[in-house]
């Protein structure tokens, strides 16, 4: 027991001796310590770090052979300057106008758009470019020019193909009968031989075997008469039967039927048509004024004068 307080004892009487061997002599001499009261009365009220000489100037040391107590004091007076000096720059830039302010952040930093999705923002860029550089597709890119729909007559007649004779209208011309001209005419009705199986049955006692019904003939008119007025007189004078109606909206008289045959009796496409030098006119043969010498023929079709090399005479043109 008495061994082990002598130890204790020694070891208290040797820790004494090391602290107080190190707090007084190593310490340098002069105004600055390590944190101590004295250190900081040189920093809030004393002169300024430049002006307190380090430890080693004090015994007659170099300026620059300052020990490490020395640099540290020196680098936190310069920290705490530094730091006095940014803290005045905040408060003057607080202090600055809020119109400099914002001049300053704009002239640094430019404010950035609203954020677009990539592939937003090169959409709307093109868009922009487009509209700025692209002229309107009607100045630049014009649409091929479509062809305007001929304008009929008011007898609601196509345009008559250019060099044939255009229609006149009966009621405005009068008829010469001092002046006799001659035409060609002729009735045929072959076509419904080589479509028997249409034929209406009930009508082969009027149907000709050679399918003719006036032969070829020239005849006299007087100058003004139409293509009708020649058919319905011969037709009258070789006692032919013959059906007709006026059509007021084409302004021209329509054949039904001639010697008993009437349209639709070879099939829902047959009728009547007439054709003048070759030409199957497109309009009705009242508004035909004939001249002297032409050749008229009026043949019966079965199939809306494809058989019989008119079409539907829709152009006017010989099919």
């Amino acid at each position: 027991m008495r061994n082990k307080k002598s130890w204790i004892a020694a070891l208290l009487i040797l820790g004494v001796l090391a602290v107080a061997f190190f707090w007084g002599g190593n310490t340098p001499k002069g105004p600055v310590s390590q944190g101590g009261s004295e250190a900081q009365s040189v920093n809030e009220s004393g002169p300024s770090p430049a002006a307190v000489k380090p430890s080693g100037q004090e015994n007659g040391g170099p300026a620059d052979s300052a020990g490490p107590i020395g640099d540290k004091a020196s680098e936190a007076d310069k920290k705490e300057a530094s730091e006095t000096q940014e803290t005045k720059a905040a408060s003057e830039a607080q202090a600055e106008k809020p119109a400099d302010k914002e001049k300053s952040a704009d002239s640094d930093h430019k404010k950035p758009e609203e954020p677009v999705a990539k592939g937003d923002d090169q959409s709307s860029a093109a868009k922009e470019q487009g509209k700025e550089t692209k002229p309107a597709p009607t100045k630049t890119e014009p649409k091929p020019a479509v062809p305007a729909e001929p304008k009929k007559d008011k007898y609601l007649t196509d345009p008559v193909p250019e060099g044939k004779p255009k229609p006149v209208e009966w009621q405005d011309i009068k008829v010469n009968k001092n002046k006799s001209l001659t035409v060609t005419l002729s009735v045929s009705a072959k076509t419904i031989l080589n479509n028997m199986d249409l034929f209406n049955k009930d009508k082969l006692e009027v149907l000709p075997k050679d399918g003719v019904i006036y032969k070829t003939k020239t005849v006299t008119f007087y100058e003004g008469e139409s293509v009708f007025d020649v058919l319905l007189r011969e037709m009258k004078t070789s006692k032919i039967h013959m059906e007709f109606e006026m059509t007021p909206i084409y302004n021209s008289n329509y054949i039904e039927g001639i010697h008993n045959l009437y349209e639709f009796d070879c099939g829902e496409l047959s009728g009547w048509m007439y054709k003048v030098n070759g030409w199957f006119p497109n309009y009705g043969s009242s508004r035909y004024m004939l001249k002297d010498g032409d050749v008229v023929e009026w043949l019966y079709t079965c199939d809306l004068g494809r058989d019989i090399g008119g079409g539907m005479a829709a152009t006017g043109e010989k099919k």
